[in-house]
């Protein structure tokens, strides 16, 4: 017998353009709209950046491992038709299962000596790969660095940081507009403030080599919420948070919540928003949500996902 799915209201809306389509006849000014909802799509890119919780044994043992919850994942990701997907907390289980269930996307950022000297399990290090539309865009170039005094070695940790943390980055080219960006994602550290002001620095640094008007897209797992001191650097060099550009006084909420959903309550002060896509250069948030999505109460992860329609100009 199929499940229920609680996918919010998206798939009943999907249901109602279904039956749309079998009406003999529809108004031009529909039909227009429809082809101009089109083209502006053509130039919009679905980013998700999402911390699906790196699998671990213990998980198993109270219900939400990643068995138990790797096709939910899948289905609530697929759900939002995304062009981009930058992922934090990545084993390579993790990793050899998103590849199955996203073959249209092509990956970067998980293999690498880090991770090829662990054939399985959890190891104190998770990637933060992404996953970008084979379709949509050619790759033209792409990078690893490590959040530390020593960024080219693998794996390195400075300022006290809890794990060893890094970045991935892609440059990709839209084949339809010819136009090119760059994500950037990530995953600060979740105890040492000062870990998270160097790591913020050095990742604000290396991206400020490219011209103020290229645009660029900052995404991932930032372990603060604003006003954190994180922010204030993010800020100072033109980054936008996309959630608030287009929800302008609008209180997020918090994105992590333990697998509860709406009924975590916070122990520590803090837990707000702490997932983020950021923007600079020649690219502007069109939307912004945060996905609070389940099937039947159970969650993807421990994080709500987020997402942002980004038009490149």
């Amino acid at each position: 017998m199929t499940k229920k799915k609680d996918i919010s209201r998206r798939s009943f809306i999907k249901e109602i353009g279904i039956v749309s389509v079998a009406i003999p006849w529809i108004p031009q000014t529909i039909l227009a709209q429809d082809d101009e909802t089109k083209k502006n799509k053509r130039n919009l890119h679905r980013v998700l950046t999402c911390n699906i919780r790196v699998a671990l044994p213990e998980d198993e043992k109270k219900g939400y491992g990643w068995n138990s919850r790797k096709k939910i994942c899948k289905e609530v990701i697929a759900a939002h038709s995304p062009d981009i997907i930058c992922l934090q907390e990545v084993i390579r289980i993790q990793m050899e299962d998103l590849k199955k269930y996203f073959p249209q996307f092509s990956s970067f950022g998980f293999e690498g000596p880090s991770m090829d000297a662990f054939p399985e399990g959890y190891h104190w290090i998770a990637k933060n790969p992404i996953l970008f539309s084979k379709k949509r865009y050619e790759l033209t170039a792409a990078g690893t660095y490590w959040l530390s005094e020593t960024p080219l070695a693998a794996g390195s940790k400075s300022w006290n940081t809890a794990r060893a943390r890094h970045v991935n980055w892609i440059r990709l080219k839209d084949r339809h507009t010819h136009k090119e960006f760059r994500v950037v994602n990530t995953h600060l550290d979740h105890l040492e403030q000062e870990a998270r002001e160097k790591q913020i620095e050095l990742i604000i640094k290396e991206s400020a080599q490219y011209l103020t008007d290229f645009p660029q897209v900052l995404t991932g797992d930032f372990n603060s919420s604003i006003p954190n001191p994180v922010f204030e650097t993010i800020k100072t060099e033109g980054w936008i948070d996309t959630f608030s550009a287009v929800h302008e006084g609008v209180d997020p909420g918090f994105t992590y919540h333990n697998f509860k959903g709406a009924q975590f309550v916070a122990e520590k002060k803090g837990y707000n928003k702490i997932d983020f896509i950021f923007t600079k250069g020649g690219v502007k948030p069109a939307d912004a949500k945060i996905i609070k999505d389940n099937i039947n109460g159970v969650y993807p992860s421990d994080h709500y996902f987020v997402s942002a329609d980004l038009q490149v100009l």
